[in-house]
């Protein structure tokens, strides 16, 4: 494993993206790409999202596909369990009319939680691995290949998956009411008069933009700081794994709750969407 001079750089070196751009006509990685702007690829976010999203669709194809309608096998009941809860909760707090929101909101929380549970793993290994490998496959100083597996710790990946639920919000509200009907919810709420137009567009514009952007800082918030904290616990020494032990404890209730609030809170949303005023 690396060595660090520092627990500041060895801080700084976990909570790091590997990063990918083009620089003087080629591709360039990581330090090559601290000038490159909007234009930088988080490849180890988009890998590990990517795979886990894959892994996650090709498993529940392949029960859905073995389902039989007799006894199920356990692993037939869980996944029911999981279908079941989400349905149950989406039945509840959807308003609306839609084949897509209740498959929506099972993607969600699944991947979402798949991805948080990638925070478990010990913060070490996976960089390990990548310093092993840049360095005897391609020569590098193992302190300058970054590796970090858990993408809702990305505030890429949680505001890409708020921009989708932004634009399904536009999408329901503008085939529900019309253009016409969504551009009086905008203009004539909360004040149902013509003066306050300028106010109530300001308003209704601030509250639509706060609701992905809500998405997005809470769900990132809650998971950085925890990789932060199992980082500031791996350089205790000695105590880290009983501490680490613990707070993974703890993390257990977390992820699955961050994964549920964002699920509930994208239905809520759609909900209001659908809602005819």
């Amino acid at each position: 494993m690396a060595s660090y001079d520092t627990t500041q750089e060895y801080i700084n070196h976990h909570l790091t993206n590997a990063k990918m751009c083009t620089a003087d006509g080629g591709i360039a990685f990581n330090k090559a790409c601290a000038d490159a702007g909007f234009w930088t690829l988080h490849v180890d976010t988009i890998g590990s999202s990517v795979l886990i999203g894959v892994c996650f669709l090709y498993f529940f194809w392949r029960i859905g596909k073995k389902a039989t309608i007799g006894v199920p096998t356990k692993t037939q009941a869980f996944v029911e369990m999981i279908v079941e809860f989400v349905d149950d909760n989406v039945k509840s707090s959807f308003n609306g009319t839609s084949r897509l929101i209740a498959p929506l909101a099972l993607t969600i929380f699944v991947w979402v939680l798949l991805m948080n549970l990638t925070d478990l793993i010990p913060v070490d290994l996976f960089p390990w691995i990548a310093g092993l490998i840049g360095q005897y496959a391609f020569g590098m100083d193992p302190k300058d290949v970054y590796l970090k597996i858990v993408p809702t710790t990305d505030i890429n990946t949680t505001f890409a998956l708020a921009i989708g639920v932004f634009i399904l919000i536009i999408f329901y509200s503008l085939r529900v009411k019309g253009i016409k009907g969504f551009a009086k919810e905008l203009t004539m709420q909360p004040l149902n008069h013509w003066v306050f137009i300028p106010f109530n567009l300001v308003i209704e514009i601030v509250t639509l933009l706060a609701r992905p952007l809500s998405l997005s800082l809470r769900l990132f918030g809650n998971l950085y700081a925890s990789e932060l904290i199992f980082i500031l616990i791996a350089t205790i020494g000695y105590l880290q794994l009983p501490l680490h032990f613990a707070w993974a404890v703890f993390h257990i209730l977390v992820l699955p709750l961050q994964a549920f609030i964002f699920m509930m809170l994208t239905i809520v949303y759609l909900s209001l969407a659908c809602e005819e005023h």
